[in-house]
């Protein structure tokens, strides 16, 4: 296997093919290859179309969390009291109770390698005061970027009217989520533990397969 991927290599790198976004992602309503250093775009499919983005809401989510704590407003060594909204949070999770206490790392951890809707909740409280509050900030950073295709009503990504952006804004984001390279100690590990040394240890395991 691992000769014909170095052949191919080869092959791409010699005699250099044109290829369609429309090839690579038949199905898709959209789509984005963008170099992250320079900005430039390889190629592009209906890059400014408002869509549904899911859980990848969550990376303007990391923004102000590291933005958060870059400016010493909160810690990774901060404890959090989990509220019940947070708890009672569906979808992606990592089980947060009411009144447990978990860290900012823990709870970012949560949010960068599984995806958690709760721990997400958990961090736009404390930092927006609360879920509503939080996406304020998440609009106001958009606007910041000079995106212009792009609103969100949550911080998690749940399906809601006006919850949309681009393949285009979310190449944006993604670029400046990288600037802040903490976020590589969180989103390129494969597996990790939350709650460890205790009776409830979880195993998390990262959403993104292209890590393992």
């Amino acid at each position: 296997m691992k000769r014909l991927l170095l052949l191919f290599g080869f092959l791409v790198f010699f005699f250099p093919m044109t290829v369609y976004a429309e090839d690579l992602i038949p199905n898709a309503t959209s789509g984005l290859l963008m170099e992250a250093s320079t900005g430039k775009i390889i190629f592009e499919k209906e890059k400014n179309k408002e869509v549904p983005v899911a859980s990848m809401t969550k990376m303007v989510a990391q923004i102000i969390i590291l933005e958060s704590i870059e400016a010493g407003k909160i810690k990774w060594d901060d404890v959090i009291e989990v509220s019940k909204n947070a708890s009672e949070m569906g979808g992606s999770q990592i089980y947060l109770e009411a009144g447990e206490k978990m860290s900012v790392k823990d709870l970012f951890k949560g949010i960068s390698m599984a995806s958690a809707n709760d721990a997400t909740v958990q961090m736009a409280e404390v930092i927006g005061g609360s879920e509503k509050g939080f996406v304020k900030l998440m609009n106001q950073k958009v606007k910041e970027l000079g995106l212009k295709n792009t609103h969100f009503e949550n911080c998690t990504g749940l399906d809601q009217d006006g919850h949309y952006s681009s393949a285009y804004d979310m190449g944006m984001i993604a670029r400046e989520l990288l600037s802040h390279e903490e976020i590589l100690n969180f989103s390129s590990v494969y597996e990790d533990y939350l709650r460890q040394n205790t009776e409830k240890k979880f195993w998390l395991v990262n959403t993104n397969k292209l890590v393992f």
